[in-house]
C-alpha cells in the first residue's frame, strides 16, 4: 500500500477485527494492537509503509494520556491518599526496582539498560486495573479503593522518573548530584509556572472558553500538546509536559468535562502508538530476551503481589484484602513502555531494552488479567499459605467491626452495602423488620454503624464469618454480591448450614440470572428490570389520570 489514508483505514479495521477478538478472550486491547503492529510491520507483513504518519499520531496519543493522568490528579485527591496506600505505593516501587535491577544485572544486563527496565517493571496499569475493577464491581471495595490508592502514587513516580531521565540528557554518565540540582532546578521551576497558572490564570481562562463545549475540547488539546512540546524543548520530555498540563488544569471544575470528552480520544490515539511499537519491534533481536522475559515476568507477576500483601498485612489488614489489592500491582503498564522508548529516544538504552519490556508486558498483563478476573476462586485455593501475611489481630479491618448484641434478633440479612443493598436494607427497615448488614469495607460499615444501621464487616460468602452471625431468627438472606463465584459460595455454605429461611440474590441481567438460577438460587431479584417496570408503571398512570382530566 503507498496511500497513506488507505494504510490508516486498513490499520482501523485489523485492529477492530483484533480487538474483537481480544475482548472476546477478556484481554486489554493494547495486546491486541500490538500483535497487529507486529503483523504489519517489517517484521511480519510488511503491509503499512506510513510509519512517519503512524508515529506523529502515536508521539499525539501519549501526550493525550499523560494529559488524562495529570486531569485526574487532583490536590485534594493526593492530598487524601491514605497512609496505606503511600506506604504500599511506595513500598512496592523500592522493592521492584532495587530486586528487579539486581535480577536484570544477573541475567547480563548492562548498568542503564537494568535501571531502565527495573524502573519500568514497577509500573502497573491504571487503565487496565480500573478496566476490570470496574467490570467487577469492585471499584468502591476495600482493595479496590487501595489499589487506586497506589496507582497514583505510580503515577506520580513515572512522571518524577520522567523527569529525571530527561534530567540526564545524552550525558548518561553525569554525577549523582548535578542530575538532582539540574532536576531539583527544573521541578522548582515547573512548579513555579503551574502555581502561577492555576492562581491566576487558568480558572477565568477556563471559565471564558467552557462557554463552547467544543472550544473546551480543542482547548484541552492544544494545552496537552503545546506544554508536551514546551516540556521537550526546556529540558523536560514530552510525556512530563503532558502531564503537568492535566494536572494544571486538575484542580478545575471543568476537569470531569474535560476527561470524559478526552478518553475516547485518547483510547484512538493510543491505538496508533501500540501499533507503532509493534511494527518497530525486531522479531530478531527478541529471542535472546525470550528467557529474561520470563524471569522477569515471574518477579512481576508474585514479587509485586507479595510485597504488598507483606505491607498491607503489617499494617493489619487481613491477608485477603492485602491479596486482592495485590494483584492489581501483578503486571507493567503502558507506561512502562513509554517510558523505556523515550530512554531510547534519549539514547540511553538501545531497542533490545523496549523489545525486553514489551514482552514483559505481554506476558504479565496476559496472565494478571485472568488472576485478577478469578481472584476470589484463586483466594480460596491459596488461602491456607497466606496466613503469613496476616497478623494475629488485623487491628485495622477489626476496628470496623461491631458485635451484635444478644437482644439483637434479626429477621433479614443484606450482603453487600452499595446504593441497592443500603436502600433496600432501609426500606425493610421502614417497613418495621429487623435488618442487619454485611459489607467488606470498613469504612462503609463505620459510616452506617454511626447512622443507627445494624452492620457488621466481614465477608458474606465466608463461612467462618456466616457463623458468627445470628443466623437462627433470620427470615430471609438477600445477596446483592456483584460475581457469580461468591454467590456460589454463600448458596452452598448456606446449605451447609440448613439454612431454613428464605434466600434472594440479585442479577444485574437476565443471563446472569439464567446462571444464578443454575446454581441453586431460589429467588432471583431484577433491580434494573424492576426499577424499568416501575418508571413504566408510573409513567403510564400519570399520562392516563391526565387523559381523563382532559
Amino acid at each position: 500500500m503507498t496511500d497513506a489514508f488507505a494504510e490508516l483505514a486498513f490499520l482501523l479495521v485489523i485492529a477492530a477485527v483484533a480487538g474483537a477478538i481480544a475482548v472476546r478472550l477478556k484481554q486489554p486491547l493494547l495486546i491486541a494492537y500490538i500483535v497487529v503492529g507486529i503483523a504489519v510491520g517489517p517484521a511480519g507483513f510488511a503491509l503499512v509503509t506510513s510509519h512517519d504518519q503512524i508515529e506523529v499520531l502515536a508521539q499525539v496519543g501519549v501526550a493525550v494520556l499523560l494529559f488524562v493522568v495529570g486531569l485526574k490528579l487532583d490536590l485534594t485527591r493526593v492530598r487524601d491518599i491514605g497512609p496505606v496506600a503511600l506506604a504500599t505505593g511506595l513500598g512496592q516501587l523500592a522493592f521492584t526496582i532495587v530486586f528487579g535491577f539486581l535480577l536484570i544485572l544477573a541475567l547480563g544486563k548492562g548498568l542503564v539498560e537494568a535501571l531502565y527496565v527495573a524502573v519500568a517493571l514497577t509500573f502497573s496499569s491504571t487503565i487496565i486495573i480500573v478496566k476490570l475493577l470496574s467490570d467487577k464491581g469492585e471499584l468502591d471495595s476495600l482493595h479496590g479503593r487501595i489499589a487506586i490508592g497506589f496507582l497514583i502514587v505510580q503515577d506520580i513516580a513515572v512522571v518524577l522518573a520522567m523527569m529525571a531521565m530527561s534530567a540526564l540528557g545524552t550525558g548518561v554518565d553525569a554525577s549523582v548530584w548535578s542530575v538532582a540540582i539540574a532536576l531539583t532546578g527544573r521541578i522548582t521551576a515547573a512548579a513555579v509556572l503551574m502555581f502561577v497558572l492555576m492562581r491566576y490564570v487558568l480558572p477565568d481562562l477556563l471559565h471564558r472558553i467552557a462557554r463552547s463545549q467544543e472550544l473546551l475540547l480543542i482547548f484541552a488539546i492544544a494545552w496537552g500538546t503545546g506544554l508536551a512540546a514546551l516540556g521537550e524543548w526546556v529540558g523536560f520530555s514530552k510525556e512530563a509536559g503532558a502531564f503537568l498540563a492535566g494536572f494544571s488544569l486538575a484542580s478545575t471544575a471543568y476537569r470531569e468535562v474535560i476527561s470524559a470528552r478526552l478518553t475516547g480520544i485518547r483510547d484512538f490515539l493510543l491505538l496508533f502508538f501500540f501499533i507503532h511499537l509493534g511494527a518497530e519491534l525486531d522479531l530478531t533481536t527478541l529471542g535472546a530476551e525470550v528467557w529474561p522475559a520470563v524471569w522477569l515476568s515471574l518477579f512481576v507477576l508474585i514479587g509485586n503481589p507479595l510485597i504488598v500483601m507483606a505491607i498491607m498485612g503489617g499494617m493489619g489488614y487481613r491477608k485477603r484484602t492485602g491479596f486482592l489489592a495485590g494483584l492489581t500491582v501483578a503486571q507493567i503498564s503502558e507506561f512502562s513502555i513509554v517510558f523505556v522508548a523515550m530512554g531510547i529516544s534519549l539514547g540511553h538504552v538501545g531497542v533490545e531494552a523496549l523489545g525486553l519490556t514489551t514482552l514483559v508486558g505481554l506476558i504479565t498483563i496476559t496472565l494478571s488479567t485472568y488472576m485478577i478476573l478469578y481472584s476470589h476462586p484463586l483466594y480460596r485455593t491459596l488461602a491456607p499459605l497466606l496466613g503469613v501475611f496476616e497478623r494475629r489481630r488485623p487491628y485495622r479491618e477489626l476496628a470496623a467491626e461491631s458485635p451484635v448484641s444478644d437482644e439483637e434478633q434479626p429477621e433479614v440479612l443484606v450482603i453487600g452495602l452499595g446504593r441497592y443493598g443500603l436502600r433496600l436494607a432501609r426500606r425493610l427497615g421502614e417497613e418495621g423488620l429487623q435488618v442487619i448488614g454485611v459489607d467488606c469495607d470498613p469504612d462503609v460499615v463505620r459510616r452506617l454503624s454511626e447512622t443507627g444501621l445494624s452492620v457488621r464487616f466481614g465477608d458474606g460468602h465466608d463461612a467462618a464469618f456466616l457463623d458468627s452471625l445470628p443466623m437462627d431468627g433470620l427470615r430471609w438472606v438477600i445477596s446483592t454480591l456483584p460475581d457469580l463465584d461468591s454467590n456460589r459460595v454463600l448458596l452452598y455454605a448456606l446449605a451447609e448450614r440448613r439454612f431454613a429461611g428464605e434466600i434472594a440474590v440479585v442479577a444485574r441481567d437476565d443471563a446472569q440470572g439464567a446462571q444464578l438460577w443454575q446454581i441453586g438460587a431460589p429467588v432471583i431479584l431484577y433491580p434494573f428490570r424492576d426499577a424499568v417496570d416501575f418508571a413504566a408503571d408510573n409513567i403510564m398512570a400519570i399520562m392516563r389520570r391526565r387523559s381523563q382530566a382532559d
